[in-house]
């Protein structure tokens, strides 16, 4: 198996899969089967001496090492079969602090038939230690458009991450969560401690790196063996393993270790289910308590002849703990549906407004902030216009025309940040804002407005919006205070008579930090169809209205620049 973390910095690894070797056994060959000959997931492993500047090509090895604080995130494709090719990418796609999110990538090719495929991709973070501390990282120059987004909106992911765990809590104490229970057989269920498997391995020298540190992905390959064996017991057939999210290396492992895998079936659903690992390590005569060094969960399928997923039983769990894993396994399940949806369908497929609850609210926002941050990193800007130092810039991409106005402001970045992000202030210098109500206020950074605009060109009747407002502060230095605007669907504001339902696609404000007391200032507008003719017209220089409220933002700024609201000096 590939250790992938060996590669960070800009890796490639080429593997021609060859038939096992004659002592595996058939329930491991089946296995392989199943998942696609050799394992053709990337390892990102502990313990290794990789050193702590990965992120940077050339740097000299053996600064640091990373340690027990990786996590993963990978998502299975197609499959790999013996005799073809895999090719592995691993890059930093940021580094920060003391940590570092790095992007994998595996495709297969057939040599005879020359087609290629996806079959994965994970994100894994790692944390550079040495000896007792943490190391600070340097932090990586992306170069590229594509490093420049992955690079930016890292951070994003980072933020979601941290919020993880209250997501789930918010979601199971607010939300009510349906069973999907329809056209399956309740009478035939299976006891959730009926799947329960729990192994022990003994960590050899083989197992590990020179340190003596297990490597990670041989505990992966472990912690994957007890899970398919549990899905097993509840489908009676070999399952596919399609996800594992909050892959988490806690600590570490050595040679003489005995590591302790339990699995068990947390939650059945219509077509998938998930199954809890976790590891525990101990020494033997040397430790009176296990330590937690692992936990994952994986979601597998079973697939039928024609590759279609089976219905699966419906599982009981076990009162007490067993009932809260069933109850958590259903709400990451509609985190991963609402992800899907608000993050991975092209713009192109899907409503601009889309529905906002409390469920999907981190992913509605994480995209909101995203979408906007890869606007901002394409390269293909198009100087239209210049005006008094005031730029016009467009972009024509995927079927969209976007604007970005930017100036420059004799004000103190974070003031201008502070006034821009109270969007019940935009009417003072925007006169398409013609009123703004603050709906909700979901959290420090995240607030619905409703907005009324005046009609544009020829409509008789005014529009109003539905807007997400998400501001973010800088990650790091050099990156920008964003505010990002979307469009969001809500039950209590719905489409009415007296007004034309507008949206907007991905808009808001960049802010830079230029020197003492003064900030770029940038504006993205993704145009959709109700606004195109509007932006065309002012791109053609037609009329000077988008030169007009940028000079009166500019002034907005100037006017106020010592007297932000109260409510915002808390950010």
């Amino acid at each position: 198996m590939v250790h992938t973390a060996q590669y960070l910095a800009y890796g490639l690894r080429l593997r021609v899969l060859k038939p096992p070797v004659p002592e595996v056994s058939l329930a491991r060959r089946e296995r392989r089967r199943c998942h696609g000959g050799r394992r053709g997931v990337p390892e990102p492993h502990r313990g290794a001496d990789e050193p702590a500047c990965a992120a940077l090509p050339h740097q000299p090895a053996r600064r640091a090492e990373r340690r027990a604080a990786a996590q993963v995130d990978r998502h299975h494709g197609l499959p790999v079969r013996v005799g073809q090719v895999v090719n592995i990418k691993a890059k930093v796609n940021r580094a920060f602090n003391s940590s570092m999110e790095v992007g994998i990538q595996v495709a297969s090719e057939d040599l005879c038939s020359e087609k290629q495929w996806n079959v994965c991709k994970a994100l894994a973070t790692f944390v550079a230690h040495r000896e007792l501390s943490k190391v600070k990282l340097k932090q990586t120059t992306p170069q590229t458009e594509e490093e420049k987004t992955e690079h930016s909106v890292a951070a994003e992911r980072r933020r979601m991450r941290l919020l993880y765990a209250d997501t789930i809590k918010d979601l199971l104490a607010n939300c009510v969560i349906q069973d999907d229970l329809e056209s399956r057989d309740c009478s035939c269920m299976v006891p959730a401690e009926r799947t329960r498997v729990e192994s022990v391995e003994l960590v050899l020298p083989p197992h590990a790196n020179h340190q003596g540190n297990t490597f990670g992905g041989q505990i992966m390959a472990w912690m994957e063996n007890v899970a398919t064996i549990a899905a097993s017991r509840l489908c009676r057939a070999h399952p596919t393993l399609k996800t594992i999210e909050m892959f988490h290396f806690r600590g570490p492992s050595q040679v003489g270790d005995r590591l302790v895998l339990k699995a068990i079936v947390n939650n059945a659903f219509k077509h998938s289910m998930e199954v809890g690992v976790c590891v525990e390590a101990y020494r033997q005569g040397a430790e009176t308590q296990r330590r937690h060094i692992n936990s994952a969960f994986m979601t597998f399928v079973v697939l039928d002849a024609d590759d279609q997923p089976r219905t699966l039983p419906w599982i009981r769990p076990q009162p007490g703990d067993g009932e809260r894993r069933y109850r958590e396994a259903s709400a990451r399940k509609k985190i991963r549906l609402d992800r899907q949806y608000i993050v991975s369908c092209k713009q192109t497929e899907m409503p601009i407004s889309v529905p906002w609850d409390p469920s999907n609210q981190v992913y509605l926002s994480y995209n909101n902030v995203s979408s906007l941050k890869m606007l901002v990193t394409k390269d293909n800007w198009v100087l239209s216009s210049e005006i008094n130092q005031v730029r016009l810039y467009t972009l024509e991409d995927d079927k969209f025309l976007s604007f970005h106005m930017e100036m420059l402001v004799q004000v103190e970045t974070i003031q201008a940040f502070l006034l821009l992000s109270d969007l019940l202030r935009r009417p003072e210098w925007d006169k398409h804002y013609r009123s703004v109500e603050l709906v909700q206020q979901v959290d420090e950074d995240d607030a619905i407005y409703h907005v009324i605009s005046p009609a544009l060109g020829g409509d008789a009747k005014p529009q109003d919006f539905v807007i997400l407002a998400s501001r973010r502060k800088p990650c790091d230095n050099g990156d920008p205070y964003v505010i990002a605007l979307r469009s969001v669907t809500l039950p209590t504001h719905p489409e009415t008579p007296a007004y034309r339902r507008g949206e907007t696609l991905c808009s808001g404000f960049c802010f830079w930090r230029e020197g003492d007391q003064l900030t770029k200032v940038s504006y993205y507008n993704q145009a959709t169809p109700g606004f195109l003719n509007y932006v065309t017209t002012n791109v053609a220089g037609l009329s000077s209205e988008f030169y007009t409220t940028v000079k009166a933002c500019e002034q907005f700024l100037l006017d106020n620049r010592s007297d932000l609201a109260p409510s915002l000096q808390t950010l």
